[in-house]
């Protein structure tokens, strides 16, 4: 009990983690589309995202060379659903949350390939 409350709380210790975990309140995101929200290096965003699947904070699912994250189901550990849960209610509503959920909208209408095509050319 005490190294899941450890991972977590390590795992929330970032601000960029907080956000991708805000952003994917609203469903699955590739890493392409994170990455674009965060303004980060593709190589950061993965050890974010890795950081925070060590922590069972998401999920993630391959199809084919995408990788998707998504926050957990209900079956999750307690601790897991009460840390997203205290996550939202904080600051599920702070300006950082309501300018990158607006952001994240029009992240959404672009197309996942053409998000890392670019990706790849910076």
């Amino acid at each position: 009990m005490l190294r899941e409350f450890v991972q977590i709380t390590r795992a929330l210790a970032d601000p960029a983690r907080v956000r991708a975990l805000l952003a994917l309140r609203d469903g699955e995101l590739c890493v392409c589309q994170i990455t674009a929200l965060l303004k980060l290096a593709p190589s950061t965003v993965s050890k974010h995202l890795a950081i925070l699947h060590q922590a069972g904070l998401v999920t993630q699912r391959k199809d084919g060379r995408w990788v998707y994250y998504a926050l957990p189901h209900r079956d999750a550990p307690v601790a897991v659903r009460e840390a997203l849960d205290w996550v939202v209610k904080t600051l599920g509503c702070s300006p950082q949350a309501l300018a990158d959920r607006k952001r994240l909208d029009a992240i959404r209408r672009c197309d996942p390939s053409d998000l890392c095509r670019k990706q790849l050319r910076a």
